[in-house]
């Protein structure tokens, strides 16, 4: 997959709109802008086997998020507190904002 364009960002609030996690609320902690995926904590967990190491020294059973493709969360509008898709709000001194597209409230503005 191309490069994607994606308004989700690390420490947005997400809902799950599809697949077995569909409801659940989460907080985005890691996006892959490549592969066009996002991880959500304690969403979509995964169970895997660790040998003993550095890192985990007695190894066994980790539980880890996995990926979400990034077209199954829409982002919860900190106002209106429902999922929304975002849009693009450039003030007259040319700040960009990413806004809520059902009530207009700007997320957060964009840093240069």
């Amino acid at each position: 997959m191309a490069e994607a364009t994606l308004q989700i960002r690390k420490n947005d609030i997400v809902r799950v709109m599809v697949g077995k996690e569909k409801g659940k609320v989460g907080r985005v902690l890691k996006v892959d802008r490549e592969a066009g995926r996002v991880f959500v904590e304690k969403i979509n967990m995964v169970k895997r086997h660790a040998k003993p190491g550095k890192a985990n020294p007695k190894g066994g059973i980790i539980e880890k998020e996995a990926p979400l493709a990034y077209s199954n969360v829409m982002v919860m509008c900190n106002k209106c507190n429902k999922p929304t898709r975002i849009s693009m709000v450039v003030e007259d001194s040319g700040e960009k904002h990413r806004a809520c597209k059902r009530c207009g409230d700007v997320l957060e503005a964009r840093k240069k």
